[in-house]
């Protein structure tokens, strides 16, 4: 009652309920109960978190983004941080802002993307690196859970040792009383056999540390990256493949045409060589025929040409006396 009663409460925002400090939400300053009624909820644009105040509207858009909404209509993607909140241009607000106020955007040390401003401030950096925001808040994020973990394996191992304190004490009344009993030899050899039983797991790495929730996140967070690589590959090699088949099908046209186009002109080649042959043919029959009638011709005109030169003969010899 009395560490109830020095501790100051405070009041839920909304039931108006006093609690401590530390179990009311950051921001709202909300109380279990009405965190769990009116859960938070990341917003589909912007991925920004924030708290539904209904239970009737579950919507996962912010107010911000309803308003940028109903004003400049669907968003779409920043070319900074690839986030579908650019209502305005091709940039969202967020990286806008922070281009006017830190300068051009610079590679983010986790997601290996021109999304990050440097804002010359070490304290600002999360464990020394240079993230943009998404990385920061999931890293954030990661380290809260870390945090909590711990604690809650903290307060398990006091009661655990606790546990283990009144434990020995009970064995130790035992062991005295079975050293009493029986030799010192056999005595020393049990406890230690006892102790090694009771500790297998001594030198062992706590997983639960921060640094392995850490590096499993920031691996989580590769593997993410790379699976929108890997994807991002595969519809490029999709697209390629589309285009392959596209220009097979169109080389396959392209032989086609150009062979039916050559059985074509061999068709036509051989009709006129065909109609070349039969007139060559036809000629040489003519030639023929006109060379057999030409000799034909040869042969008469030679037999009626000495007929005629005796009769001039014997015209001369019958005139020549009358004459004188």
């Amino acid at each position: 009652m009395s560490n109830t009663a020095s501790t100051p409460l405070f009041a839920c925002s909304r039931c108006f309920s006093r609690h401590p400090f530390e179990e009311l939400s950051t921001g709202e300053q909300l109380c279990k109960e009405c965190r769990g009624s009116f859960p938070v909820v990341k917003c589909t644009y912007c991925r920004s978190e924030f708290q539904q105040t209904s239970k009737s509207n579950t919507s996962s858009i912010c107010k911000k983004c309803e308003a940028n909404v109903k004003a400049y209509g669907k968003p779409t993607a920043c070319e900074y941080c690839n986030i579908i909140a650019a209502f305005i241009g091709n940039k969202c607000q967020r990286c806008a802002n922070s281009e006017r106020k830190y300068g051009p955007a610079v590679t983010c040390e986790q997601c290996k993307q021109r999304c990050a401003f440097d804002r010359h401030d070490d304290s600002k950096k999360v464990e020394g690196k240079l993230l943009c925001w998404l990385c920061t808040q999931s890293l954030k994020r990661a380290l809260a859970r870390t945090k909590q973990h711990l604690s809650s394996s903290d307060k398990h191992k006091h009661r655990g040792h606790k546990s283990k304190s009144s434990h020995k004490e009970k064995r130790k009344s035992d062991m005295m009383k079975s050293i009493n009993a029986s030799d010192s030899s056999l005595n020393d050899s049990q406890p230690l056999e006892k102790k090694s039983k009771m500790n297998p797991l001594q030198g062992e790495v706590d997983p639960n540390s921060s640094d392995h929730v850490v590096a499993m996140t920031q691996l989580k967070e590769t593997i993410a990256s790379l699976q929108k690589k890997v994807q991002q590959k595969d519809n490029e090699l999709l697209s390629k493949d589309k285009l392959i088949t596209e220009l097979k099908a169109q080389h396959m046209n392209n032989t086609q045409d150009m062979r039916n186009e050559m059985k074509n002109k061999d068709r036509l080649n051989e009709t006129k060589f065909n109609l070349m042959n039969t007139k060559i043919q036809n000629l040489l029959k003519e030639v023929a025929t006109l060379s057999k009638s030409a000799k034909k011709n040869s042969k008469g005109g030679g037999a009626s040409r000495p007929a005629l030169g005796g009769a001039e003969h014997s015209g001369s010899g019958t005139d020549s006396p009358s004459t004188n």
